[in-house]
């Protein structure tokens, strides 16, 4: 129980710094979407186990994978925004992962 809301802290935490960073370029249901995208992200990178990959690594590669498809919708409006996304993707990606990590680390002991 306290993975999972320790991974929807996390969210909420990577949910308000993204949705912060696109606040003056897009509306407020873009920004309110990329809020829920980062809660539900986080919510599988803490909880996913992909064989072979570093967890560091899953945390970045999820998050960049289930960006795309908000990203093309967005690339209809605005195209300028698309790579600000994709880095926001990235780094939370990393961010998330970390936190996840950590979190885990402490309930364990």
């Amino acid at each position: 129980m306290g993975s999972i809301v320790g991974s929807i802290v996390i969210g909420i935490i990577a949910g308000i710094i993204a949705s912060v960073m696109l606040f003056k370029k897009l509306t407020r249901r873009v920004c309110f979407s990329v809020f829920l995208q980062y809660v539900i992200v986080s919510f599988f990178i803490v909880h996913i186990k992909i064989p072979g990959i570093s967890w560091w690594i899953e945390g970045v590669l999820v998050s960049f994978l289930m960006t795309v498809p908000m990203a093309i919708i967005i690339a209809g409006n605005d195209k300028k925004a698309i790579p600000i996304i994709f880095m926001n993707a990235i780094a939370l990606g990393a961010l998330i992962s970390i936190a996840g990590q950590h979190w885990v680390s402490l309930l364990n002991y």
